[in-house]
């Protein structure tokens, strides 16, 4: 008898066991299912990208010197892939790097010092092919779609190549020699004007905006389509306009419909730089400013660039830094026509030195104090075009 109960007591202590280990073993199955199938991991993307960072041109373990892709063991967790073989970085779905080189299109490797930016193609030698359909020159940026950087120029005007080691900065215009590309851009004739400029405007935005409105004296005067975490990829769908004498709020796209504005000043970008791409952001942006147009096609658009945050917040090591942001007000300034369309830099007037945003001038390293948003107002009302 004691042996037999001996064993029944065994057998419960052995079941109970069995029933807590299987259940967190199907905790962490359906855990892993989940991160794999429907999260895709994303939840990790961040601290991954922080612990890449710590790497970023540094020597490796292994001796090895180059890229945040070395081919080491953390790249081969890090990456979805493929690692980069030896200092290249192997950045394309499927592809690794070749040598030194980081193949950063979709499906291609980078040739031999190259970075293969445009899509589709390789870098050629150390030039960095970054035009759609286009390598680099020799040394060379194709920063212009379908263009190619000419020797060590930077292509950054649209459709064209930078001449010799000139950047064309200014739309459809080349670098001459060691020029920016201005000669013979058409250059805005800006006139300075009063609070009053603003009766007719609509200013639409994100918490910087929200700023404006709330410290920059024009709640009275201009209107404000602007809400705290607004982005270009629901910009339109928001509800975030009130309608007068009613308890309810309304889309942009419906505002915007149902008033009319001679100027439209646009401040976006800070909240998508941990969404998608330089590329898929001014992409969805161009989206934006065609369908303004559609909808206030008389009205002059001022495309205000990204403000910097920071060089302290910028070091920080996650999405909001400010290269970023250089690369999409690249992508935003040339989109002006400077007919209908102006690109406004207020940039230079809040930060310092170091690139970043005067660290007085702001209570997070994002966003302006409100005694400073009297600067933003002045710079506007110095940068004003008439109808």
């Amino acid at each position: 008898m004691k042996i037999i109960k001996w064993l029944k007591k065994r057998a419960y202590l052995l079941i109970k066991w069995l029933k807590k280990w299987t259940y967190l073993l199907m905790v962490i199955g359906f855990g892993a299912v989940y991160l794999a199938c429907v999260d895709g991991w994303a939840v990790y993307a961040e601290p991954m990208a922080l612990v890449r960072s710590w790497w970023a041109d540094t020597e490796g373990e292994d001796g090895l010197t180059g890229s945040d892709n070395e081919g080491h063991a953390l790249e081969a967790w890090a990456s979805e892939t493929e690692q980069g073989d030896f200092t290249g970085s192997g950045n394309g779905p499927g592809q690794p790097g070749e040598p030194a080189g980081s193949g950063d299109t979709s499906g291609q490797p980078g040739e031999p010092t190259g970075s293969g930016n445009g899509l589709g193609q390789p870098g050629e030698a150390t030039g960095s092919g970054n035009g759609p359909g286009q390598p680099g020159g020799s040394m060379g940026s194709g920063n212009g779609p379908g263009q190619p950087g000419g020797s060590t120029g930077s292509g950054n005007g649209l459709g064209q190549p930078g001449g010799s080691t000139g950047s064309g900065n200014s739309p459809g215009i080349p670098g001459q020699n060691e020029g920016n590309g201005e000669i013979g851009a058409e250059v805005p004739e800006y006139v300075t004007v009063e609070d009053d400029y603003f009766a007719d405007a609509v200013f639409i935005g994100d918490s910087r905006t929200v700023g404006m409105f709330e410290y920059g004296g024009l709640e009275e005067t201009a209107a404000f389509y602007a809400s705290t975490g607004l982005t270009v990829y629901k910009m339109f769908d928001s509800e975030i306009v009130p309608v007068p004498g009613e308890k309810k709020k309304i889309t942009v796209e419906e505002a915007l419909q149902q008033n009319t504005f001679a100027k439209i000043y646009l401040m976006i970008g800070i909240n998508e730089m941990g969404t998608g791409t330089v590329e898929s952001f001014l992409a969805k942006y161009a989206e934006v400013v065609a369908h303004l147009r559609e909808l206030q096609p008389e009205a002059i658009l001022y495309l205000q660039a990204i403000m910097k945050v920071t060089a302290e917040r910028s070091a920080q090591g996650d999405y909001i830094n400010n290269e970023g942001i250089i690369a999409r007000n690249e992508g935003i300034a040339a989109l002006a026509d400077n007919e209908k369309i102006f690109f406004l830099d207020v940039n230079p007037v809040v930060c310092d030195e170091s690139g970043g945003m005067i660290p007085d001038y702001t209570f997070d390293g994002v966003h302006l104090k409100a005694k400073y948003i009297g600067l933003w107002k002045d710079y506007l009302k110095t940068h004003a075009i008439f109808p």
